[in-house]
This record gives C-alpha cells, structure tokens and sequence, in this order.
C-alpha cells in the first residue's frame, strides 16, 4: 500500500529530475546573467551581433564578452579564460521539466567567457515527443542564425536535451548547423530509471512520451542509434558521472565512433556530482570549455 502512495510522488520526481531548465517553447532572446567558470575544449567560430535577439521569445540569449575570473583552475592567458571574438553562439538544451532559470548559472559562465548564450527549453516542458522538440530546436537554431549572421552553432545539452540534439543533428539537417556537441548526463542508450517506472505499477512511463522513448530498447533509441552515433562534421563529446542518479547504467551516456567520451570521476575520483549537479558543477564546466575550444580534455578537479 505505501509503495503504491510513493509511486506517483516517485514518478512526479522522475519527469522534474530527468532534465533541468525547460519552459515553452519560444524564440532565442538574449541571456543575461552573469557568474564565470572555466571550461574545455573548444574551436571558436562564426559570429554574429553580440547579445543579438533573434526573434522574441521567453529563451536566453547572451550578451557581452566579459571578463569574469576563472574558476575552472584553468590559470594564465586571457585567451585560456573567455572565448575568441569569432566564437560560435552557443545554445543550452535544456532537459525534461525543467525551467530556463535552471541553467542561468552554465549560461553565466559561458557569457562570461566571451561567448553570445541562448537557453532553449524544451517544449511542453519535455514530455512530448523527442522528434517534435528536435523540429522545433531545428526553428529555433536557424533564428540564431539568422541574429547572428553565424554559419554554425554549438549546443551543450543536458539530460534529454542531449537527445534532442541528437536528433536533430542525425535526422533534421543539424549537421550543416552545429559545430560541436556537448551532452551532460544524457541517456544515448536509454534508462533503467525509466524502465523502472513501469516496472512499479505505472504503466508505460505514466503515459510520458518522452520517457518511454529514454526507456532501453525502446524503438525510438533503436533508431537513433542505428548506424553511425556521430554524424556529420561536428565535434562530439558526452559528459557523465558515476553519481547519476537518473542515467541507469551511467555508461549509457557514452557514444560510439569517435566521440570523446568523459566520466568526471576517471580524473577527479572524488568529485561527486548527481544528474542535476552537472548543470553547475564547476569540474564539469571545465570540460565544457575545453570541448568548446577543441582543447585536450582535462577537467579542473578542484573548479568551483
């Protein structure tokens, strides 16, 4: 009886916690926050109107190359703390249910790097179909572009946001559109969490599309992973941690043919970050900026 009082609690905080900031739907609208870290790699490229505003809309866009401190332990020349002049805009996927304040922090952190930030969340909070929130992002990259005057864009998404990327890049066209791929804790390869809600008495996800999709073998990962995991000429890496709580096993997080796969804790065993903790955690922003920046990764293991 009290398992069956906890499951639709457990499953409420499963739909909240498998993402992180995603509101409706909207067109890119400048970021402005502020709040610097360091990050990894990264090729900086096209441009386009610092802090532009693409089309108004409820997303965060990003402004000005400031000059926030590193603290991603990544110490010395003013080119290894903030972006080129000509650096890509970057755009933050947001995952399932979450809001785009969520990620105001990582957005902070790459305006004060230099770079020009939009914060897309994901349609109808993410519970929808994965190939729908991929079209709209497609709309959506292509309004950056158009403010911007860039060629190409560079995405850093978390949890499913990381799928929808995916799709885009492999199915939409986003090949031709986006330079490089960050994912934070994204189940490439599904989730027992969400295979776990079915097998406590909810059915199929409780009904959420986008969860039944994260399940393993679901006919949606079957098909995203078919063929080759990175598509097109575009940089991919995937970050993970061992304390995720929501990517069940953690290494389903990893992609194949070429990607640059990174778990936090292979560098800094005693980091400990969770599912939503990848969003702020400065170890992991690290990484970001050196993927960023097409640098070796090597995560700053004390980065606060």
């Amino acid at each position: 009886m009290l398992l069956r009082k906890a499951v639709p609690v457990l499953a409420l905080a499963l739909a909240t916690v498998l993402a992180s900031p995603a509101a409706a739907t909207a067109e890119p609208v400048p970021d402005t926050s502020t709040a610097g870290v360091a990050t990894d790699r990264s090729v900086l490229a096209d441009t386009g109107p610092v802090g532009s505003d693409p089309v108004g809309s409820g997303l965060a866009g990003s402004g000005p190359a400031g000059a926030a401190p590193d603290h991603g332990g990544a110490a010395g020349s003013a080119d290894g703390l903030r972006a080129l002049a000509g650096a890509n805009p970057v755009i933050v996927v947001g995952g399932l249910s979450g809001f785009a304040a969520v990620y105001e922090p990582l957005a902070a952190r790459l305006r004060a790097d230099g770079y020009r930030v939009w914060i897309y969340p994901l349609p109808n909070l993410g519970l929808g179909d994965i190939t729908t929130s991929a079209g709209s992002l497609r709309s959506f990259v292509g309004q950056v572009r158009a403010s911007t005057g860039a060629a190409r864009v560079d995405l850093v998404a978390h949890s499913e946001g990381g799928l929808v990327s995916r799709y885009y890049i492999k199915n939409l066209g986003g090949g031709d559109a986006v330079g490089r791929y960050v994912s934070l804790g994204t189940p490439q390869y599904g989730t027992y969490v969400a295979n776990i809600v079915a097998f406590l008495g909810l059915g199929s996800c409780a009904g959420v599309v986008a969860c039944q999709q994260m399940t393993i073998g679901s006919p949606f990962l079957a098909a995203l992973n078919a063929g080759d995991d990175t598509p097109g000429d575009v940089r991919w890496t995937t970050v993970r941690t061992r304390q995720d709580e929501l990517v069940r096993p953690v290494d389903n997080a990893t992609l194949a043919d070429g990607a640059t796969n990174v778990l936090i804790q292979s560098r800094c065993p005693l980091r400990v970050v969770g599912h939503l903790g990848l969003v702020t955690d400065g170890t992991t922003y690290s990484v970001i900026r050196q993927a960023l920046r097409d640098q070796p990764v090597n995560p700053a293991c004390l980065a606060l």
